[in-house]
């Protein structure tokens, strides 16, 4: 996190990627100050300055937006997952408030509002794929992005891909996935890319025959345990097949 500035020095400051400017002389809108702080944070970390011009020559105009700022510090940090600070300064009178967001984790877009957001100079959009796929790259290959050889969607369980879709919508609240078709749904969530059908899936919505072939040592565990104390479980589940194949909900039932 950078070092306490003056009043000067955010006067002076480029908007940008590190600075971003806005009145809100008497606007309270938690939504739109989460989605600038996401795309600060994945633009490397930086501040919104709420109370200032955002044209040349700036000026402190005062804004009385998030009268009790740690409150909506710890919002922010709650909403994004990124560490979320904040000063107030007096400046003749009249009161700026700055939020200051530490940048992303290695490898990880930050998302809020139904997407990963970034500033691409000083509009705020939806980050671009590429760009979202070299900070996946950041962490090392990830081999559930590789073509899976040897499967087709005859492999996968059509319920396991619906339970997937009624989850998605159910997050995201974007109605439109609905009208996708099983294809494009598998597109857009990286499980098919041009030269087939990726290991995600395979992971994802393998059935059992598919996934023991494949990947014959994997498998996920579900465990339950009534308290914190050392011990065996209380109750131990193994399925090796797509994740959203798997019956948790039954297993979740009886626990």
């Amino acid at each position: 996190m950078r070092t306490r500035e003056t009043i000067e020095d955010l006067l002076n400051a480029k908007e940008g990627e590190d600075y971003q400017f806005k009145e809100w002389k008497t606007k309270d809108d938690f939504r739109e100050a989460a989605r600038i702080c996401c795309a600060l944070a994945n633009c490397g970390g930086g501040k919104l300055v709420l109370g200032v011009t955002d044209k040349r020559p700036r000026k402190v105009v005062g804004s009385r937006a998030f009268p009790q700022p740690e409150r909506t510090r710890v919002d922010l940090m709650n909403k994004l997952c990124v560490r979320v600070d904040f000063q107030i300064y007096n400046h003749e009178g009249e009161r700026v408030l700055v939020f200051e967001v530490a940048s992303r984790p290695i490898g990880l877009p930050i998302q809020t509002e139904n997407g990963a957001w970034w500033y691409k100079g000083d509009s705020l959009i939806i980050m671009p794929e590429e760009v979202r796929r070299i900070i996946y790259a950041e962490s090392g290959h990830d081999f559930s992005g590789d073509v899976c050889p040897g499967i087709n969607l005859d492999h996968l369980d059509d319920d396991a891909i619906e339970n997937f879709r009624s989850l998605w919508i159910e997050h995201t609240k974007n109605k439109r996935l609905t009208t996708l078709s099983k294809e494009q749904l598998l597109r857009d969530c990286g499980a098919l890319a041009e030269a087939g059908l990726t290991y995600a899936a395979l992971i994802l919505f393998g059935k059992p025959n598919a996934v023991a072939r494949q990947l014959p040592q994997a498998e996920i565990i579900f465990e339950y345990r009534s308290s914190q104390a050392a011990g065996p479980a209380a109750q131990r589940v193994d399925f090796c097949e797509g994740f959203f194949y798997a019956d948790w909900w039954s297993v979740q039932g009886k626990a």
